[in-house]
């Protein structure tokens, strides 16, 4: 096995490395290190070493480093050894903590793909990728729409949310009608710069549910939960009802 040997820069500050703490190298193979981990954990350090071709030592120091900022942790198992002698196994598994830096990665990678969208082709383009995109979602919920009878499919949507990681819950709204709350949204820090997303979701919501909707807050926003407003069919009917009917002439 052949090792890469690291070695920490001594470039001074002005050269755009810090005098002291890790190099841009070092940083880099952490990097790496806790990508490995979060796609073939649980995983051993020497697993680790081989793959990334790193001595022990270096490998021990990135993981001790990661493990303080609770990026991992530690599990243990125990060797398939007769009558369960041996230590246990020292493997590593990212945490949510981990995990979340990771998404927040691909938020600054989808917000400049969607930067560049919008300066190459305009504010139209972005707009039409985020329709495009709530429409696979509006397909795939669609079933579970038409399974349920209409009165359930606010609690058919947030229960379809919540599978997909939006924290959803359906409620009766204060001034009639039902609440759609999303305590949790994966695009919160892209739709804060592109609001279109807000506006193709809440739409998506709209011909899902068959009724009329209204966004009143958006984590994106500031606000600490999405909460889209539903109108209540039975409104909806008698707005329909009264307009076929001629009731709105003078």
């Amino acid at each position: 096995m052949k090792y890469v040997t690291e070695t920490t820069s001594t470039a001074p500050a002005s050269a755009g490395v810090p005098a002291f703490g890790p190099s841009h190298a070092e940083r880099t193979t952490r990097a790496r290190v806790a990508r490995l981990i979060l796609e073939h954990g649980p995983i051993s350090a020497s697993a680790l070493g081989q793959r990334l071709g790193l001595t022990p030592a270096a490998v021990r120091r990135h993981l001790d480093h990661l493990l303080g900022e609770e990026m991992i942790e530690v599990r243990r198992s125990r060797p398939h050894a007769a009558r369960g002698r041996g230590r246990p196994a020292k493997l590593f598994v990212i945490t949510d903590a981990g995990r979340s830096a990771f998404e927040h990665a691909y938020d600054d990678l989808a917000t400049s793909a969607l930067r560049f969208l919008a300066e190459q082709v305009g504010e139209q383009a972005v707009a039409e990728f985020s329709r495009r995109q709530l429409g696979d979602l509006e397909a795939r919920y669609g079933a579970a729409m038409r399974a349920v009878p209409p009165h359930q499919r606010v609690r058919a949507l947030a229960e379809a949310l919540s599978a997909d990681g939006y924290a959803a819950a359906a409620g009766t709204a204060p001034a009639g009608g039902q609440q759609l709350c999303q305590h949790h949204c994966p695009v919160a820090h892209v739709a804060a710069e592109f609001p279109q997303l807000c506006e193709a979701e809440t739409a998506a919501f709209g011909r899902l549910l068959g009724v009329p909707v209204q966004r009143l807050a958006t984590i994106a926003h500031g606000d600490g939960v999405c909460t889209t407003h539903v109108t209540a069919r039975e409104l909806t009917q008698k707005n329909d009802d009264k307009q076929e009917s001629g009731g709105t002439s003078v």
